[in-house]
């Protein structure tokens, strides 16, 4: 499992002699300049998202990075609401678990949560909490609720999501199309987490690409380094470019020569390797042998994933 963070194994020997080579050649760059393997870094994650998603911002993980995201989000729409999934995690810092949905990240002594973060709840096939018993019907009463909400508060910033819940529990088909007309129409912004998703776990670099929808910001962690290094990156549409001087960043390692560039050798070993075609491939078996399992096993309920971000309940 590895936190969703090996997707090249551990201890990959191609990344790791990358990083000895760069602890040689430059192993700090202050915030306020920057490095080559930085620079490689954003145009490569440019080159490499759709649409007009160009504009990259790193931090040191993915809590900071969807609080940035969170940022963008205010200053380009001039509103401060969200809306998010309950069950959904989104990071353990207090601006990402206050649009998070897990308990034991926003109760307790947590105190309080950030304001204007709102709910609802997610699609499930299996256990539908709109009382439904398809995936398809669960779905649709899923994106209802959202446009409902973003249409009864006319004010909300973001709609705050994974492409596919990492529980995992892909969308139906239509389902973000559904949800992007709805943020479209009313001026919201749609950030996905993919966090988890990305980097090709689902048989697609972006999971969202199974869906052909465009997000307006997407942030990627986890795996981003490698499973060595901490880094994460926040790429938003070009437009979004609206801060000024203010600084939504700033972390003192955000970039790091060593940390980019282990995330620049884990993005080529994973291309050159076709890992994501590899994920895609295995995770056609993979569900193929569980669904014969769930024909034959009483024990088995419901098999569902995409390429290797698969579940079995």
């Amino acid at each position: 499992h590895g936190n969703s963070v090996h997707h090249l194994g551990y201890g990959h020997p191609r990344l790791v002699a990358a990083i000895k080579r760069q602890l040689d050649e430059l192993c700090f760059a202050p915030r306020r300049f920057t490095c080559e393997p930085a620079v490689e870094l954003a145009e490569r994650l440019a080159a490499l998202a759709p649409g007009d998603l160009g504009k990259v911002l790193f931090t040191t993980g993915g809590s900071d990075a969807i609080e940035v995201a969170l940022k963008i989000a205010r200053a380009a729409t001039g509103r401060f609401k969200t809306v998010s999934f309950w069950d959904a995690f989104h990071g353990a810092g207090f601006g990402a678990a206050s649009v998070g949905g897990e308990a034991t990240f926003r109760s307790h002594i947590s105190g309080p949560m950030m304001t204007g973060t709102e709910h609802v709840a997610p699609w499930d096939g299996y256990r539908c909490p709109y009382g439904h018993d398809s995936l398809e019907a669960s779905g649709l009463a899923c994106a209802n609720m959202i446009a409902y909400v973003l249409g009864r508060e006319q004010d909300v910033a973001a709609v705050v999501a994974e492409p596919m819940r990492a529980t995992p529990n892909p969308p139906p088909p239509g389902f973000w199309k559904r949800v992007r007309e709805a943020c479209d129409r009313h001026g919201t912004l749609l950030i996905f987490d993919e966090i988890p998703t990305g980097l090709g776990k689902t048989g697609k670099f972006f999971a969202h690409e199974h869906d052909g929808v465009t997000p307006d910001i997407v942030v990627l962690g986890k795996s981003l380094g490698g499973g060595i290094l901490p880094i994460a990156a926040v790429i938003a549409r070009r437009d979004l470019d609206v801060t000024g001087g203010f600084a939504i960043g700033h972390y003192t390692h955000e970039k790091n020569p060593v940390t980019t560039r282990a995330a620049l050798t884990t993005i080529d070993i994973i291309l050159e390797d076709g890992l994501v075609e590899r994920s895609a491939e295995l995770g056609r078996h993979m569900l193929g042998r569980m669904q014969d399992l769930m024909a034959r096993s009483p024990h088995v309920g419901d098999v569902r994933g995409r390429g290797l971000m698969v579940g079995v309940e």
